[in-house]
Order: C-alpha cells, then sequence, then structure tokens
C-alpha cells in the first residue's frame, strides 16, 4: 500500500506538471509563436492555449500593439549643401508575428536604420526652403517608402513624424537677416502701391469731377440759347404785334408798347453796377411825344392805303 501511494502520488505530479508545461495564458495584445524541435509551427493569440508538453517550446513574444520609436538626431545635408539636425518618431504595428520573428533580426533597430537612410535621401533632394517648408511632404515620402522596405517583415508603418528639424546658429541669423530684408522689402512695395492707388483714384476723381463740370457748362449753356431762343421768339412775336398794330391803327395797343418798353429801359439802367445816380427826365411830355410821333406814323400809313 504505501508504494501504491508514492507511486500515484508521483503520477499525480507528473500530470500537473505535463499540464502546467502544455498550458499557456498569452496576454491581450501579444502573440507568441510556437516552436517544435527549434521550428516555427503556429501563432498563438491571446487568451489560454494548450501546446503539446516538452515538445513544443514558445518560440518569440512579439507585442501587435502599435507601438513607437524614436529616430535619433542626424545631421542631414540639403540639395543646397545646408546642413540641418533631424530628428523624428515612427508609429508601427506587427500585423504578422511569423514573419517579424523570422525574417528580420532586432526589428526595431531595423525600422530605426532604415527610416534614418531614407531620412538622408528625402531631405537630401530637397532645398532647406522646401525642407523647413514642407515637412508633412517628408512625412509622407518616409511613410511610403519605409512601409514598403518593412513589408516582407509583416510591419505596417502607420505614420513617420519629422519631430525637430535645427540649423546652425550661422544658417539661422543669415536666415533671419534674410526674412527681415524680405519684410522691408515687402512693406516698400505695399507702401508703393498705397501711393500708386491714392494717386490713381485722385486722378479719377479730378476726371470725374471735369466730366460733372462740362456737363453742367453743356446743360448751362444749352438752358442759356434755350432762354435766348425763346426770349427771341418773343421779341419777334412782339414786333410782329406792333407791326399789325401800326397797320391796323391801334393806337393804345402801340402806346402800351412803348411804355413797357420805356420802363424795362429805366429799369436796366438802374441796375447797371456803375450807376450810383442816374438823372432820367421822367416828364410825360418824352413819352407822349413819342407816341405822337407813332400815331402820326400810323396815320400816314392809314391814309397811303386809303388812296391806294
Amino acid at each position: 500500500m504505501e508504494g501504491l501511494m508514492i507511486f500515484s502520488a508521483i503520477v499525480v505530479v507528473l500530470a500537473v506538471a505535463l499540464i502546467a508545461a502544455g498550458v499557456k495564458t498569452v496576454p491581450q495584445g501579444e502573440r507568441w509563436t510556437v516552436e517544435r524541435f527549434g521550428r516555427y509551427t503556429h501563432t498563438l493569440d491571446s487568451g489560454l492555449r494548450l501546446i503539446v508538453p516538452f515538445i513544443d517550446q514558445i518560440g518569440r513574444k512579439l507585442t501587435v500593439m502599435e507601438q513607437v520609436l524614436d529616430v535619433p538626431a542626424q545631421t542631414v545635408i540639403t540639395k543646397d549643401n545646408a546642413a540641418v539636425v533631424a530628428d523624428g518618431v515612427v508609429f508601427f504595428r506587427i500585423d504578422d508575428a511569423a514573419r517579424a520573428a523570422y525574417q528580420v533580426r532586432h526589428l526595431e533597430e531595423a525600422i530605426v536604420n532604415l527610416t534614418t537612410t531614407n531620412l538622408r535621401s528625402v531631405i537630401g533632394s530637397l532645398d532647406l526652403d522646401d525642407t523647413l517648408s514642407n515637412r508633412q511632404k517628408i512625412n509622407e515620402i518616409l511613410l511610403g517608402v519605409v512601409d514598403e522596405a518593412t513589408n516582407p517583415w509583416g510591419i505596417k508603418i502607420v505614420r513617420i513624424e519629422i519631430r525637430d528639424l535645427k540649423m546652425s546658429p550661422e544658417l539661422q541669423e543669415a536666415m533671419n537677416l534674410q526674412m527681415t530684408a524680405e519684410r522691408r522689402r515687402r512693406a516698400l512695395v505695399t507702401e508703393a502701391n498705397g501711393k500708386r492707388e491714392a494717386e490713381i483714384l485722385a486722378a479719377e476723381g479730378e476726371k470725374q469731377a471735369a466730366v460733372l463740370r462740362a456737363q453742367g457748362e453743356r446743360e448751362a449753356a444749352f438752358l442759356n440759347a434755350e432762354a435766348r431762343e425763346r426770349e427771341a421768339q418773343a421779341e419777334a412775336r412782339a414786333t410782329m404785334m406792333v407791326s399789325k398794330a401800326i397797320a391796323e391803327g391801334d393806337i393804345q395797343a402801340v402806346q402800351y408798347f412803348l411804355g413797357t418798353r420805356y420802363v424795362e429801359a429805366l429799369a436796366e439802367i438802374g441796375r447797371a453796377p456803375s450807376s450810383k445816380l442816374v438823372m432820367v427826365p421822367l416828364e410825360a411830355g418824352g413819352l407822349t411825344g413819342a407816341v405822337a410821333g407813332v400815331t402820326e406814323l400810323i396815320r400816314q400809313t392809314q391814309g397811303t392805303k386809303a388812296q391806294g
């Protein structure tokens, strides 16, 4: 009985050891590769998994969550021979654990070296101004190149970001001077454009004013001509009426016409700017004499008509 109990205990211990060796718990976000006699057989996903004890063993434990790698700072020469110091970060994840484990040794170091090499190549093909202003373009080019190069390793490059670009103090000072000169030039150009536009607006205003004055003078001349024309027409009608009155012997009409003209003439003499004092004989005899002369003319005209 004692021997049987010892044997049973040994069997239980072996069974527990076998179960412990064959049961594996893979954490969330990880993938484990399984090797049998040193050769890859399959990959274990997260959770409780079983393998053949003492025959299968865990090869590589890989994280499939997105990871970040620092790209160390390095001096890069641009296309126009300007030295800049660039560094960045690489975001990647493992899509195929087997290829990431067995296609490349030192995976993270390989990604960093590949990114560094291509960073020199991309920046070396750009001028300094393009390098400083087109950081997003550099990121996109690097992402495409590095992602294609790491694809056989089962790696997906999610994003590459240039973190910093630094220049030497001498180059920075030269760029500051250039920027200051450019801003001064733009200020002078803006001031010159403002003066030119002001002069153009002033000239346009004078032109419009001259056009309006010309239009006003033309309209005034037209109105004066129209007024003179109407006055001439009125004068012609008045003369015609006087002629008709003389011809018909209408003494009263002639007297009214002559009196009106006489009063208007006196008013014009009084309105003259050089006349401060006007001495005019206002006796009725002068006007009466003029009317009498016209009356005599009318009578002679009537007598001539009667004789005829």
